[in-house]
């Protein structure tokens, strides 16, 4: 989503966006979030991530999302003139994905909720099975979901992860959480480090000072403490903030830090 810029904010120029996704896959990176939509003013996540990395590594991850949003522009339309979660726009969204991507299965789609209020996600999820079934999709996901929304798509399908908010500073998805680390199912936070709003606090600020790492390097390692079933998916566009967030995989929070940080 950063390296397009979507849906607004700065773009990194394009050599700068294909530096960053080949030195993840270089510092072991294997699980890379996308969508089609995540496209603006000419520039499209899915094209970088190609023209970077393709052929992928076989044991590389790429996971994408359709929902209410078939194009990167219709963000900026009212809810009622969404009409991304129809079986054929939902096909043309996977189908769009396989595309850019140049793959003929995707690894993962997850299907995003949330931007119609209202909206089930069964007959939609039943659309992504078949097409799941056509051999188009690996494994089926669900995003911005309730708990009782991950208990209905599991009655629907085979869910593989769960992609909602949660950090350090928002934990309103515990019990979510706990219930796919016992199922055995994968929580992927989305702005693990706050997203738009980077996260600020004191405690965060002394944690970060004691171990000599920056304060989105502690959020990520509080989350991988959190609980085994969480994969991370920081964004970025820089290629020193990508380092930084990969080195925070080997940052080893105290005791003391967990609990001031309220974990533990």
């Amino acid at each position: 989503m950063k390296l397009a810029g979507w849906p607004h904010g700065d773009q990194p120029a394009r050599d700068t966006s294909l530096a960053i996704l080949r030195r993840a896959v270089e510092l072991g990176v294997n699980h890379i979030d996308t969508s089609n939509y995540y496209a603006r003013d000419g520039v499209a996540a899915n094209a970088l991530i190609r023209e970077a990395l393709h052929p992928y590594p076989d044991d590389l991850v790429l996971v994408t999302k359709v929902g209410a949003l078939v194009e990167g522009s219709d963000v900026g339309l009212d809810e009622d003139q969404l009409r991304g979660l129809t079986p054929d726009n939902l096909r043309r969204g996977v189908e769009a994905n396989l595309t850019t991507l140049g793959v003929d299965r995707m690894d993962v789609v997850n299907l995003r909720m949330g931007d119609q209020p209202g909206e089930s996600l069964a007959g939609p999820l039943e659309t992504l099975l078949a097409l799941r079934e056509e051999g188009l999709i690996r494994h089926l996901g669900v995003s911005n979901v309730s708990a009782a929304d991950v208990e209905l798509a599991r009655r629907v399908a085979p869910i593989a992860c769960v992609q909602n908010q949660y950090n350090v500073s928002r934990r309103d998805d515990d019990a979510v959480v706990d219930a796919c680390a016992a199922a055995g199912i994968a929580y992927v936070p989305f702005f693990p480090v706050g997203g738009f709003r980077p996260l600020e606090s004191r405690t965060l600020a002394a944690v970060a000072a004691r171990r000599g790492a920056t304060v989105p390097q502690v959020a990520l390692a509080w989350l991988l403490e959190r609980s085994p079933n969480i994969l991370l998916i920081p964004g970025t566009s820089s290629l020193s903030h990508l380092e930084e967030n990969i080195a925070a995989g080997s940052l080893r929070l105290t005791a003391q830090d967990l609990a001031d940080l309220g974990l533990r």
